[in-house]
């Protein structure tokens, strides 16, 4: 669902996925720990999409957003890093098929690109930074630029740590 993509900002750490060919990043699969820090309170979703919505489901979003407001911007999430994810240039979430992206540097140690997905009258266009700085920690950032009915603009900065080989969060 797009507002979901619109919204994931808060909560997602990296956006990335195998459009073209990159090198993959030089980490261990397994587990990881993903913190983020967002720099702004609040990201405002369209008109356009509010419109969409039943009031049930504009009530969730407000407060999620209004949780996001009171946790200072900062959200901690795990992620299972798999080789396929590696070898697509996409450690931390999947696929994202309907965008396009354009890779700036590929090593195994950073990946910078730009990704630009148009939906439903909404632009988005990120341009994200990830270095490996061992195999065992990454950290990145992401500018990102919403633009349809409203137009928004925000940063965030992420930290990742693995925690071990097995994806298994029950252990």
């Amino acid at each position: 669902m797009r507002l979901i993509s619109l919204v994931w900002l808060a909560a997602l750490p990296v956006a990335i996925w195998a459009a073209d060919k990159v090198k993959p990043l030089k980490i261990r699969v397994g587990l990881w720990e993903v913190t983020t820090t967002i720099a702004h309170e609040k990201m405002p979703i369209p008109a356009a999409l509010l419109e969409k919505l039943t009031p049930d489901q504009r009530a969730r979003i407000q407060a999620r957003m209004d949780a996001q407001k009171s946790d200072s911007g900062t959200t901690v999430t795990k992620e299972c890093v798999t080789r396929k994810r590696l070898d697509q240039g996409s450690p931390f979430q999947p696929n994202r098929e309907s965008c396009t992206r354009t890779v700036v540097t590929s090593a195994s140690n950073q990946l910078n690109f730009r990704v630009e997905c148009s939906d439903q009258g909404t632009k988005d266009i990120e341009t994200i930074d990830i270095e490996a700085v061992d195999s065992e920690t990454v950290r990145g950032s992401i500018q990102r630029s919403v633009t349809g009915d409203d137009s928004v603009n925000a940063s965030s900065t992420f930290y990742a740590k693995w925690i071990r080989a097995s994806c298994n969060t029950t252990r």
